[in-house]
């Protein structure tokens, strides 16, 4: 398996290029900004993306969605409580306070639900529904690693003050959802680097209340 990382925009969002080594089939996970980086990426490791995937709809998120998208060709895809709330009033919030104007997000290919599964060649992925940051806020596991969106980060969790975000709903979904998981498997989160479950499970600090 591929996966480039690349921290684009404002936020430092991480944007995912995840391909299979046998097909050269790949998809995008979280375009947030930067679709001239990310597509001289793609361009550079041979990638055919198929899939564009959005873990949530804040702006920092789906920012190059539509231009990656017209330049790739790929379908894309986002949970189906997410819909509604590709542009709306939070979203404008954080436009205000830095984000360079976007051009809108087109609609979705596909809307995505728990236990859904994205194959991209010969790799297979699950959809984990994991609101808390965000209603229809998701993660993609498979092969040994989780891509977690902003639900869970290296030692932090998302940011739960925004209308719409609930920190309970959020401790829930990491606890049922992900903390499930082995230890070994690999977090790629939504900004920041990489981590483990084990790593989190045993150290970060928005967790140690809680029984995981």
């Amino acid at each position: 398996m591929i996966i480039k990382t690349l921290a684009v925009g404002a936020f430092a969002a991480n944007c995912y290029i995840v391909g299979s080594s046998g097909t050269k089939q790949a998809m995008i996970i979280d375009p947030g900004a930067e679709a001239k980086t990310i597509l001289k990426t793609v361009q550079q490791t041979g990638l055919s993306i198929s899939l564009v995937v959005i873990t949530h709809a804040h702006i920092d998120h789906i920012g190059a969605l539509r231009e990656v998208q017209e330049k790739t060709n790929a379908r894309f895809a986002i949970h189906e409580a997410e819909k509604g709330f590709l542009f709306s009033t939070p979203m404008r919030m954080l436009t205000s306070i830095g984000v360079s104007p976007v051009k809108s997000p087109p609609p979705p290919d596909r809307l995505l639900k728990e236990g859904d599964r994205i194959d991209v060649g010969d790799l297979h992925f699950e959809v984990l529904h994991t609101p808390g940051h965000s209603s229809g806020g998701i993660c993609l596991s498979g092969h040994g690693v989780v891509f977690s969106g902003d639900t869970l980060f290296n030692s932090g969790i998302g940011r739960t003050d925004f209308p719409g975000m609930s920190h309970e709903r959020l401790i829930r979904s990491i606890r049922e959802k992900l903390m499930v998981l082995p230890d070994e498997t690999m977090v790629y989160p939504g900004h920041g680097p990489p981590t483990t479950i084990g790593d989190e499970r045993r150290g970060n600090p928005f967790l140690q209340d809680y029984s995981l």
